[in-house]
């Protein structure tokens, strides 16, 4: 290598050690050398936002971000981490975005970042060997940025990361938890990693992120997650027409006083409410509490939910190492049912799940939680069965639960089991499903004491709906014991209507 290029990469390596002595260095140096596309969509030189210079001042070493859309966070972070992998030979930066196209854009801005650095940096140590959709190769250098998206089976597996960057991790598919779990892996343990998105609801993923961080006792040590929150005002654009004093609200006011607001950043907000009407506190978030309350399409009182997990008795009784979990014992005399939700079993199948539920009361007295097959699930249901003074088995009888209710008849000889329209098992279908999970949302809201089981209570809290009404567990999530319970309090209601009309007759 000559003497100049000895130099130029020197100067690179120089860069890189201030930034580690002076945090602030990093905005003085993205300012001197990357240009980005602005929001009239010219090319022209970084220039750090309130939200940018607030990230960098207060960062640690892993970072979770909640912000409003549009703060230039993702940008900031794309440029952070570009110059800490053309600053430190031997670095490999993985950004990873919900969707490949998200990731694509990101790594594009990151390309005109490259393209607007000096020439001698772009044709000397900075030279690109590997160019293509998803990985920028610095060969002098032996560094590396690669994108990737979170759909992707193996993404981050194999590779030993120095930099990471997870964007709009709320919105992540599949099991998003399990997702970020080998990516952390991924992470060399000096590494840096950045959390961020715009809120989805209260549960996944990000939400529990964004809770582990709150409950830290430090959030700030090197093993903690660094919570940054950042609401809408704090981006200089959000300004409208100005609005008058008088025609504050009580709400407007509190924010004018709490806040600072302007009459200009007002206007904006009403604005807001016109154009995005319910999804305003999703899409621009005020405060770190009600936007996650406020989004997502959790069929139940997320408020509710949370007060009962909270509140909720332990089990006096822990059976099968901790999968079936019991709160209250068969009282001679009382009725019962027994709900059974099938799944096919196996390490890595579904979950199956089985709710006992008193009759009279609607009270939660035994739940089972386990991964079974067919026979084993019979097995373990006609056992609970028995336990509970002979009650009436209800298998779900959609998928696997046809086998449950052969074993039940030949293995188990049990003989105690509902049946629909005089065909044994529950149908759920998609008349039936709406109308058992309302009636979980009623019971929940007018007495949540009947439900004991925090994990029930966490799948609630993760059962959402889509844009087109259909309801079922959110990405990465499982719904086993809410439609195990559904059922058993849809038979139940059914049960008590008839015994209504036998002691009217």
């Amino acid at each position: 290598m000559g003497r100049k290029r000895v130099g130029e990469l020197e100067a690179l390596l120089e860069m890189g050690r201030r930034m580690d002595r002076r945090p602030t260095y990093s905005i003085e140096l993205a300012e001197k050398l990357l240009k980005v596309r602005g929001r009239d969509g010219r090319f022209q030189s970084l220039r750090a936002n309130a939200v940018q210079r607030d990230f960098e001042q207060r960062r640690g070493q892993r970072n979770i971000v909640l912000k409003a859309r549009q703060m230039g966070l993702t940008t900031w972070v794309a440029a952070r981490f570009f110059m800490r992998t053309i600053t430190r030979p031997g670095t490999l930066t993985l950004q990873v975005a919900h969707t490949r196209e998200a990731a694509e854009s990101i790594f594009a801005a990151v390309r005109r970042m490259w393209e607007g650095l000096p020439e001698d940096m772009r044709e000397g140590p900075l030279r690109v060997r590997r160019w293509n959709a998803g990985q920028m190769v610095f060969a002098q250098i032996d560094s590396e940025f690669r994108i990737c998206s979170a759909a992707e089976v193996n993404a981050g597996r194999g590779l030993s990361v120095q930099n990471l960057h997870c964007s709009e991790v709320s919105r992540w598919p599949g099991d998003a938890g399990m997702t970020l779990a080998g990516l952390r892996a991924a992470l060399s343990p000096g590494g840096e990693m950045v959390l961020e998105s715009t809120p989805n609801g209260a549960y996944g993923a990000f939400y529990e992120e964004w809770c582990a961080g709150l409950e830290a006792a430090n959030a700030a040590s090197q093993h903690g997650l660094v919570r940054h929150f950042f609401p809408w005002w704090m981006e200089s654009a959000y300004v409208a027409a100005p609005v008058s004093l008088e025609s504050l609200s009580d709400q407007e006011r509190e924010l004018v006083a709490r806040h600072g607001l302007s009459a200009e950043q007002i206007g904006f907000r009403r604005g807001l409410e016109r154009m995005y009407g319910g999804l305003r506190d999703q899409e621009f978030a005020e405060d770190a509490e009600s936007c996650f309350r406020a989004t997502g399409a959790c069929c139940f009182d997320v408020g509710v939910l949370e007060r009962r997990a909270r509140e909720a008795p332990e089990p006096i009784e822990l059976r099968r190492g901790g999968a079936l979990l019991v709160w209250l014992k068969h009282v001679a005399g009382r009725e019962y049912v027994v709900a059974v939700d099938s799944a096919g079993g196996g390490e890595d199948g579904d979950f199956a799940a089985v709710q006992v539920v008193e009759v009279a009361t609607g009270l939660q007295c035994a739940e089972l939680r386990d991964r079974l097959r067919p026979a084993e699930l019979a097995r373990a249901s006609a056992e609970l069965a028995r336990e509970y003074g002979a009650a009436l088995i209800v298998v779900e009888r959609n998928n696997h639960g046809s086998a449950v209710l052969a074993y039940l008849e030949t293995s188990e000889r049990y003989g105690r089991v509902y049946r629909q329209q005089g065909e044994a098992g529950w149908l759920t279908t998609a008349a039936s499903k709406p109308e058992i999970v309302a009636r979980m949302g009623v019971l929940i809201g007018e007495s949540a004491e009947r439900f004991m089981s925090r994990r029930l209570l966490a799948e609630c809290r993760t059962f959402v709906a889509d844009e087109r009404g259909r309801t079922a567990a959110a990405a990465g999530a499982h719904d086993d014991l809410v439609m195990a319970m559904a059922i058993a309090q849809a038979v139940r209601a059914e049960r008590l209507e008839r015994r209504g009309s036998l002691q009217a007759a």
